[in-house]
């Protein structure tokens, strides 16, 4: 394996330092996107009961921030629970949208991995096949073994190079869609929340 990195030439460097980066970032983001992290089962339900029996003071709403993130948002609505429903929704709106672009960290360097991977690989291709043509243009056909090597660097910059961007590629897509699951699911909880606080789905709520 060490000798294949060697014979990719210099451009497996950044090569290499991007499948480091694709691992960590993919590793980080999976263990923080966790489900039951990001947005536990039955948190509205316990919100309710919390309120239904006048026990939803501020050092609860302080743990259900730092409880998750849907508790985040949520928290923002009890925040402003004396307030109109308008009122309400525009703090838990507010609040989803920073608990969003937290959600989504790192993502955008790690599309950025799943892009330039593969036009670092090209660009060893390139380096690789310029090689063969100066060979060829000072030494001509002769030499195979010289041949042989900016052959295979060019191969290998370039499959080195998908090989980081494919996986990269299929983690941001996979992470996106679960975040996009996660949003939907705030947003669910959260008009749970300020229809049962203002009284409109009481006894629906307190069945979940």
């Amino acid at each position: 394996m060490l000798q294949i990195v060697i014979s990719g030439g210099w451009l497996m460097v950044p090569i290499i330092l991007c499948s480091i980066a694709a691992l960590a970032i993919t590793g980080e983001r999976y263990w923080t996107l966790r489900r039951q992290r990001v947005v536990p089962d039955n948190l509205v339900s316990s919100i309710y009961q919390l309120y239904k029996h006048n026990k939803l003071d501020q050092h609860s709403v302080d743990v259900l921030r730092d409880n998750s993130p849907l508790g985040q948002v949520l928290a923002a609505g009890l925040d402003n629970i004396d307030r109109s429903r308008e009122v309400m929704k525009e703090a838990i709106e507010e609040t989803g949208r920073h608990v969003v672009h937290e959600l989504e960290r790192y993502l955008n360097p790690l599309g950025t991995i799943s892009q330039i991977a593969p036009l670092l690989g090209l660009l060893g291709t390139v380096v690789g096949m310029i090689k063969v043509f100066t060979v060829i243009s000072t030494q001509g056909i002769g030499n195979p073994g010289v041949l042989a090597g900016g052959i295979s660097e060019a191969l290998i910059t370039t499959a080195a190079g998908l090989t980081v961007a494919i996986p990269s590629l299929m983690a941001l897509r996979y992470f996106r869609r679960r975040i996009d699951d996660y949003v939907v699911t705030m947003e669910q909880e959260s008009i749970r929340l300020v229809e049962m606080i203002h009284g409109e789905r009481e006894t629906r709520g307190a069945g979940h």
